[in-house]
């Protein structure tokens, strides 16, 4: 009986620190944060990857119904002219968020007279989330955000939020569903990817070259980007979006044509690997031919 009292008790001590948000567990959790974090895993899987001069979003698409219009549903949010959001998580807490950050890019423009770093609106969003994590009547927001821009020197920066309101700059991130295997075929395959970006920069000769080694950077990192998402993603273009951003220049989303383009060729690319690594049919002949008249 006193073991049933206790574990009874043990039991009723959890959902007490299960339900209140301001109160940390013995063992030093915030359950409702932690619970918000399993809402991000739930969630379709958003990538973020920076390159030379470019910066790409690849997020896995919810298939639409066919009556439901596919434009009112996005995972990569414009927050000013030279910052994107994508997320993972609540789409009506994402709407959320968004909107606070869009309000602070307009009043940071109209106070300062100059447009916000990524840095700056970062940490913004990232106290937003930090702050519903600490005040009673509330609930941590269920996403975890991607947000790439360019900062006045030109230079591209990529950042992590998550429900907690802890943020991080990354070279390639994953969030959402299946995020720790994108990430370790991003550790895996990223050196290769600056490696490309390097000798492409190496061909530059003449402004025609250097135009020319630009769009081979920016293919190679959308190509890097769909390779990571096709890991955990069905190979089709209804089911991912793309936003690719350069220095100087509107942000481009990939229609499904361009999208399919780049399938195809990662196809191709690891159809040839297998063909390689099979041995050659002829020789194999060769050597069954050989067998026998011995």
């Amino acid at each position: 009986r006193r073991g049933k009292r206790e574990r009874r008790c043990g039991r009723g001590e959890m959902s007490r620190y299960d339900r209140a948000i301001t109160v940390f567990s013995p063992d030093g959790h915030l359950f409702q944060v932690e619970y918000a974090m399993e809402a991000v895993r739930k969630g379709t899987t958003a990538i973020g990857v920076r390159g030379a001069g470019v910066l790409v979003l690849c997020v896995e698409k919810k298939s639409t119904a066919k009556l439901q219009e596919p434009r009112t549903v996005r995972k990569i949010c414009k927050l000013d002219s030279h910052i994107l959001l994508a997320f993972a998580g609540l789409t009506a807490d994402a709407r959320v968020l968004v909107n606070k950050a869009r309000v602070e890019c307009q009043s940071y423009r109209l106070t300062v007279e100059d447009a916000p770093s990524v840095d700056y609106i970062t940490r913004y969003i990232a106290g937003v989330q930090q702050r519903y994590t600490q005040s009673g009547g509330v609930r941590p927001f269920g996403i975890s955000t991607l947000i790439v821009g360019f900062d006045l020197d030109g230079s591209p920066r990529l950042f992590q939020t998550d429900p907690s309101g802890s943020f991080s700059e990354w070279k390639a991130a994953a969030i959402g569903r299946n995020s720790k295997t994108v990430s370790e075929f991003l550790e895996k395959k990223y050196p290769e990817f600056i490696a490309e970006n390097r000798a492409e920069a190496e061909k530059q000769d003449g402004q025609d070259e250097a135009t020319a080694a630009a769009a081979r950077s920016e293919e190679h990192a959308v190509r890097f980007a769909v390779r990571a998402l096709l890991e955990v993603v069905e190979s089709s273009a209804k089911n991912i979006e793309i936003a690719v951003m350069r220095k100087g220049q509107a942000v481009a989303l990939l229609d499904e044509a361009a999208i399919a383009s780049a399938i195809a060729a990662i196809e191709a690319e690891k159809k040839a690997l297998e063909d390689a690594r099979r041995p050659p049919a002829a020789s194999t002949t060769a050597d069954t031919a050989t067998t026998d008249a011995e």
